[in-house]
């Protein structure tokens, strides 16, 4: 199930706020400029579909949301815990980091945590199957797929090039609840 759990930067051992309805994440999240939605296939996919198929099963949602953004590209990213690079994958994420573009992902199968740091507040947020997140460009945040990833996610962009993650040296994300497998 997606939740957003909401801590004070001070105390991650107590959440001011846990939420788990679509609604209530999706407007809490709206409060801060980050969208969140549920988006369903217009085709089953199969598992172990190619990016092409998986992309088209959503191809009405992508086309909306790259006029709306502006976003010019659009691939897939799939990871499980068979992966040989898997535990490097995920420590290069770990850390607190900036984008300088949106970062858009829209899970098509399995789960992510994303933990974003805004003003005073982390938002830690459990994207799993359906759900599309999209965190504006230079907001800190850091990602953990868990020691064990399974994902599928699409993934948009305005540049390519532009996605690179710069950290911000900051140890936040180590004193905070991490995703457990």
């Amino acid at each position: 199930m997606s939740s957003l759990t909401v801590y004070h930067q001070s105390n991650p051992d107590v959440p001011n706020k846990v939420l788990t309805h679509l609604e209530d994440i999706a407007a809490t999240l709206a409060e801060v400029g980050v969208r969140f939605e549920r988006w369903q296939a217009s085709a089953p996919i199969q598992l172990g579909a190619a990016q092409d198929e998986v992309i088209a099963a959503y191809r009405p949602q992508i086309d909306k949301l790259m006029a709306e953004q502006g976003y010019v590209t659009v691939d897939v990213v799939s990871l499980n815990k068979d992966h040989p690079q898997k535990d490097e994958l995920r420590a290069k994420f770990l850390d607190e980091h900036r984008h300088g573009e949106d970062e858009v992902r829209f899970f098509v199968a399995g789960r992510g945590l994303f933990s974003l740091h805004i003003d005073d507040y982390v938002y830690a947020v459990l994207c799993e199957k359906n759900d599309l997140i999209s965190v504006p460009a230079g907001t800190r945040h850091w990602f953990d797929m868990g020691e064990f990833p399974h994902f599928v996610a699409i993934r948009l962009f305005n540049n390519p090039e532009g996605w690179v993650a710069n950290f911000t040296g900051d140890d936040i994300a180590s004193r905070f609840p991490r995703l457990e497998d």
